[in-house]
């Protein structure tokens, strides 16, 4: 064999070789190890339970629900056991394959202009209500003259029935009043609080200013992903513990079933809040 031929089948094989040593998670937990940390100090400084904290290091990063999570635990991760970020970003990225995503592309579809019916409507409706007049005059100009009666005519006594039939119409036009002072007296049914299905936990947030929010519950299910307007309360139900992230974390205060939680930033000079939080 010559040595170009040599040289076309390592360059053939190159491109097969598996990357050498942890990747990710794995190399995180390899650096706990040596420094003898154990995962239930990590999962303490990460706001997170052990099984997770062990899925993170498999490398299992679904479990952690959306992207941003996963990524901000990775990052707080590296620093607690001092671990080049970078380095595992670049793992994360090609294990997940974020980085080779195409852009989404939102196709629009064309809409047809058709004539509004409306002004055909009107116009036939016009007609009909002509017609209608006309005929209603006709009837009316055929119609026999009243007969006058004369002044000397003595007038016909009205029978003593006349006097029940005013008082039957007095009765029956002060029903409606009473009917309508029945309905004005009835009570109105007051709305009452939703309850709280088996194991949920309720949550109730009150921004003083504006502050981007995630929030999804133990199933991965998402409660919110907003930005948090200044004035507004929030109340949301699911099942603990909840993975948040508040993106100014002074501007939003946390009750847990009616308890006051608090919120600080992760570090000093930030802003940015990401927690876990457990039922009471």
């Amino acid at each position: 064999m010559s040595e170009e031929q040599d040289n076309t089948t390592e360059q053939e094989e190159a491109p097969r070789s598996e990357p050498e040593g942890p990747v990710g998670g794995e190399r995180l937990a390899q650096a706990r190890r040596e420094q003898q940390i154990s995962v239930l100090e990590v999962a303490k400084e990460l706001h997170l339970d052990e099984p997770k904290v062990r899925a993170l290091e498999r490398n299992e990063f679904d479990v952690l629900g959306a992207p941003v999570f996963a990524k901000g635990h990775l990052r707080k991760y590296a620093q607690l056991v001092g671990v080049d970020e970078d380095d595992v970003f670049t793992d994360y990225y090609k294990m997940t394959h974020l980085a080779d995503l195409p852009p989404v592309v939102v196709s629009r579809p064309k809409v047809r202009r058709e004539l509004s019916p409306g002004p055909w409507i009107a116009a036939i409706a016009i007609i009909l209500v002509a017609i209608a007049a006309y005929w209603w005059f006709a009837i009316a100009s055929r119609a026999p003259m009243t007969e006058i009666v004369p002044a000397d005519e003595p007038a016909l006594e009205e029978p003593s029935g006349g006097a029940s039939g005013s008082a039957s119409i007095d009765v029956a036009a002060e029903e409606p009043a009473e009917a309508s002072e029945l309905t004005a007296q009835e009570p109105q049914p007051q709305p009452g609080v939703q309850p709280l299905a088996d194991g949920q936990t309720r949550l109730q947030l009150t921004f003083s200013g504006d502050c981007w929010t995630e929030i999804s519950d133990a199933s991965g299910r998402r409660l919110f992903f907003n930005m948090g307007r200044a004035g507004r309360t929030v109340e949301l139900a699911g099942e603990a513990p909840f993975d948040v992230l508040f993106g100014d974390a002074g501007n939003v205060s946390v009750r847990v079933d009616g308890n006051d939680y608090p919120v600080r930033p992760n570090s000093p000079g930030s802003r940015t809040a990401r927690l876990t939080i457990f039922r009471p």
